[in-house]
């Protein structure tokens, strides 16, 4: 474990995070937003225009152009949309950290829903306002100053230091660009050598569990006709809502609370709702021929998501098959017309774009090291778990990386308008940084 006097060495020599240099570089890379949104197909980002500043901050002091100690790759599998692994070499091959995880691309920002332009940094006082500064623009300057600190100050260290920038975070349908690649080419898997630490949360506690996510379609198909005449109709409007009632039940019962959520303190056990409802349209006195209700199953990391899948479908088929024992709405209700044959029918599908959760390893030396730094730094640690989802993290897990995860953003303005992170909370996520290599510099394991 590391003693006091060589964290207070390596803070010594690698210093605070620099307000100056991390402004500059953070107003640069804020000022990229606007073209690494990522929302296919109408907007795609180019992360390359966030890897250019990263680039320029560290080749300097690179093998490569700049006779310096770092080693700098920039690796693309899609045009304008590259990754940068940078590599500050310790002695002891086998001893590695990673800080991985810090995405340059964003989610839209519409300027005329914020109160400042989302695409530009401002600043106020303690708050660094723009799209990214919380997710996740703002942790990349933020360990891009760390390793350019690193390849200034040149500090004798056994541990190799590896920063990994990547693309595509905010939109898992599509594959093959960011580190799922990086994976598949092995060009991460000397990272499986120490611990692993995802830079891509919030509020500077380490983020010990998240959800799995599942987006879902119920399809209710019945039989239009007047809204005078409703003897005539199967209503799907009422055979959405009672079918999905059915369903959640029976998922609630499949899924309960799972005794290990307490362990990792989730907020909130697996759950199913809906949030969107869909129809064809037509006139108010008109019962529509089908609907369409929408939503997510949000799923701790100690169920399958496959086994979930499975079971809904289990569940519609089961509803159709016995469509009559349904309950219904009123006297005419129904969703059977035996003379013409007609049965209501249900559908369910899913996104390709489903995500597991993650249970980091508690038992760790990534976990003991960052909740000790986390406590070093705030003064206080208490590790935390949310069924919001991190795409791709628990892949790198399921290949056998110790991942942990962490932030310096402020969860509130995850996703959200108005965005902005503070200054204090990056400086202290630097320092949280530099306990975690003095710690496993120390640590003869």
């Amino acid at each position: 474990m590391a003693s006091s006097s060589s964290t207070f060495a390596l803070k010594e020599v690698l210093g605070e995070l620099d307000r100056g240099s991390y402004v500059t570089l953070l107003s640069k890379i804020i000022g990229e937003a606007r073209h690494v949104q990522n929302n296919p197909p109408d907007l795609i980002p180019k992360e390359d225009r966030v890897a250019r500043h990263v680039l320029d901050s560290l080749l300097p002091l690179s093998t490569s152009t700049g006779g310096g100690p770092l080693v700098v790759s920039h690796i693309a599998y899609a045009e304008g949309r590259g990754n940068v692994i940078v590599e500050y070499p310790g002695s002891d091959p086998a001893r590695i950290i990673s800080f991985v995880g810090c995405h340059m691309d964003v989610v839209t920002a519409d300027p005329t829903d914020w109160e400042f332009d989302p695409f530009s940094l401002s600043v106020d006082g303690d708050k660094l306002r723009g799209r990214g500064t919380t997710d996740c623009l703002g942790h990349v300057a933020l360990v891009t100053q760390l390793m350019r600190r690193l390849g200034e100050t040149k500090p004798e260290l056994k541990n190799t230091v590896v920063a990994v920038f990547i693309a595509n975070e905010e939109n898992s349908s599509v594959l093959g660009v960011g580190v799922d690649a990086l994976v598949k080419d092995g060009l991460l898997d000397k990272l499986k050598a120490g611990p692993l630490f995802w830079i891509d949360t919030a509020d500077k506690q380490p983020c010990i569990g998240t959800g799995g996510m599942i987006a879902w379609r119920l399809r209710a198909t019945g039989k239009l006709f007047h809204s005078g005449l409703p003897h005539k109709a199967i209503n799907p409007l009422e055979l959405a809502m009672e079918a999905f009632k059915e369903i959640q039940l029976r998922f609630y019962m499949d899924f309960p609370a799972h005794p290990k959520e307490e362990v990792y303190g989730f907020a909130t056990p697996s759950t199913m709702k809906p949030t969107q409802w869909s129809y064809p349209g037509g006139g108010i006195n008109q019962i529509p021929a089908e609907c369409t209700i929408s939503g997510d199953v949000r799923l701790t990391p100690f169920y399958s998501v496959t086994d979930v899948v499975k079971k809904l479908e289990e569940y519609v088929d089961d509803i159709n098959a016995n469509i009559e024992k349904l309950g219904t709405r009123g006297p005419v209700s129904k969703y059977v017309l035996p003379d013409e044959n007609l049965r209501g029918r249900l559908t369910i599908t899913f996104d390709e774009a489903m995500t597991s959760g993650v249970a980091c390893n508690l038992d760790s030396r990534g976990f003991r090291v960052l909740c000790k730094a986390t406590e070093e730094v705030l003064g206080h640690v208490k590790p935390y778990s949310i069924t919001g989802s991190l795409p791709l993290i628990r892949e790198l897990q399921d290949e056998g990386f110790d991942v942990q995860t962490s932030g310096y953003g402020i969860m509130a303005t995850y996703h959200a308008r108005n965005e902005y992170c503070l200054f204090s909370d990056m400086c202290q996520g630097f320092q949280v940084f530099v306990s975690i290599i003095s710690q496993l510099e120390a640590d003869s394991n």
